[in-house]
């Protein structure tokens, strides 16, 4: 932890520059492997790596910004399979996870707050809420800063079951106990072998038009990610008819981003020293007395921006 010197004043606020992208991550030596119940998976095949190459990133952007009705990414395969089929076994593991949402509007199950996860579900997670992952999506997306939740408020694991919808709807623009800002959601899918006659598609809808424009059905491995906005509608209406009852099963985590991100608001993020010496307070008072453009430059030209 760096300790800047400072009085507490309270000067104010100033943009801070973004940091630079770091689309490829520090991927593990080739021989690493996890095990979890006899299973090795390698570390470096958890997430395919093609997907952060420079001009990989730009594609996909493009292919993001460019979907319908409203901006979304759907992507096969990102995930070992093996790592998945782990995921699905858990499902059933710890039924005190579970809670039940019914209304006239939908009908499904979701973990509960801050769940314990299984070690595959919870290496799933790790993956999705490491940094390096985070600034791929913030590459992806043009969003700066961006938060996970590791308590999975909304998020965690989704199952549907026989006669099960969501009514077309817009996600909470705000998590309920943190306050922040609701960015985009991240869902893959878990089910096999998965027949569209069956219903229950995620359907993506044009608000104006009052129609489905894009249809995505959820198939093993497919992920979708779906920015927040305020035409972002999705949901499906058409209730789960599987002919051997099997359910509809996914996993999902919501990114967020906080009003305070990228800015510097006085000096409340460095450390106050209780005793200082005389010529720091100096210091001090002449940036309190000085306009802050000026300390930004001074700053910038030091390097210390």
């Amino acid at each position: 932890m760096s300790a800047v010197l400072t009085l507490p004043l309270d000067p104010p606020v100033l943009e801070q520059p973004l940091p630079p992208a770091a689309p490829q991550p520090r991927f593990p030596p080739a021989s690493d492997f996890v095990s979890i119940r006899g299973v090795r998976l390698p570390r470096m095949e958890l997430v395919d790596p093609s997907l952060f190459a420079p001009e990989r990133v730009a594609q996909l952007r493009e292919q993001l910004m460019a979907g319908q009705p409203f901006p979304h990414l759907v992507l096969d395969h990102i995930f070992h399979p093996a790592l998945l089929e782990l995921v699905l076994e858990e499902f059933d593991a710890r039924p005190e996870n579970w809670t039940e949402v019914k209304s006239r509007y939908e009908s499904t199950r979701r973990s509960v707050l801050g769940p314990t996860l299984a070690p595959a579900t919870q290496l799933y997670f790790d993956i999705i809420h490491s940094g390096w992952f985070i600034d791929w999506l913030s590459a992806l997306t043009g969003v700066p800063y961006l938060l996970s939740d590791p308590k999975l408020f909304g998020g965690g694991l989704h199952e549907s079951r026989t006669g099960a919808t969501f009514a077309v709807h817009r996600d909470f623009n705000r998590h309920r106990h943190l306050g922040l800002k609701n960015e985009m959601v991240f869902i893959t899918y878990l089910n096999k072998g998965w027949d569209p006659s069956w219903g229950s598609a995620l359907e993506l809808w044009d608000k104006k038009h009052d129609r489905c424009v894009t249809t995505v059905q959820p198939e093993f491995g497919r992920t979708i990610l779906l920015p927040h906005g305020p035409v972002s509608y999705h949901g499906h209406t058409k209730p789960l008819q599987a002919p051997d009852g099997r359910p509809r099963r996914s996993v999902a985590a919501y990114y967020y981003s906080s009003p305070l991100a990228g800015k510097q608001h006085g000096d409340e993020s460095a450390s106050i020293f209780m005793k200082t010496h005389r010529v720091d307070r100096a210091k001090a008072i002449a940036r309190m007395l000085t306009p802050p453009a000026f300390w930004m430059l001074a700053r910038k030209m030091t390097g210390r921006a």
